[in-house]
């Protein structure tokens, strides 16, 4: 059975990532996988799962879900390798520190040896990324600039846009995929939903023919003939 769990999605979903959870769970269906979709609200604690999801926030509800999260079971999970999928916000919280509301900084999670600091102008737009041999596609909106430090490695390399720092996007460790890419970026890529459920469930995937594979080789497509 696979569980995803969407944590706080009242504060964590505003440009609709909560979206990912219901990608990967449609796409585990549609191979007969008995997948349940768990959104864990602010009383709530964190229950055992699969994956969890972080998705993209304001900076008031970024402070408090990381708040929420450093006093909960969270953070001991990913050390111990759980499986994460972080977008923008949850990208910056689950880092060393972020700095929100001006210039002011504040303590991350800690689960990755990475910095966010407030860029001198907010990056905002369509952004591709080159990740393997794969373009990942999505939509920016954020005012961070995050470094990252050694070993940590970025998910892929900038082709349009912004991502972290104008080069790379992101970072993957061996449980996490982070990226500032929204969309839901998972219903834009439906190739990273099935890297992501090969890597949970520890085996090869059939392939699937869906809507939204043909509307990613689209994409691409219009992307290459600008």
């Amino acid at each position: 059975m696979l569980r995803i769990a969407t944590l706080f999605p009242d504060l964590l979903g505003t440009y609709g990532d909560s979206g990912n959870g219901l990608v990967l769970a449609q796409r585990a269906r549609a191979r007969g996988i008995n997948a349940i979709l768990t959104p864990v609200e602010l009383d709530d604690e964190v229950p055992d799962a699969s994956i969890y999801l972080l998705g993209g926030g304001e900076d008031g509800p970024q402070r408090l879900a990381c708040d929420l999260l450093a006093k909960s079971t969270f953070p001991s999970r990913v050390r111990d390798g759980a499986y994460v999928l972080a977008v923008c916000a949850g990208l910056q919280i689950l880092g060393q520190s972020f700095s929100i509301e001006g210039d002011e900084e504040y303590e991350g999670l800690g689960a990755v040896d990475v910095v966010t600091r407030r860029g001198s102008e907010r990056s905002v737009g369509e952004m591709s990324v080159q990740v393997g041999k794969k373009l990942l596609v999505g939509f920016e909106n954020h005012g961070g600039v995050t470094a990252l430090h050694a070993p940590t490695n970025p998910l892929g390399t900038i082709v349009r846009g912004r991502g972290n720092d104008g080069v790379v996007d992101g970072y993957r460790t061996a449980n996490i995929w982070a990226t500032y890419a929204h969309g839901p970026v998972l219903a834009l890529n439906p190739w990273l939903a099935d890297e992501i459920l090969a890597t949970v469930l520890g085996y090869e995937l059939e392939p699937i023919e869906s809507v939204a594979d043909r509307l990613y080789d689209e994409r691409c497509a219009a992307l290459s003939s600008r």
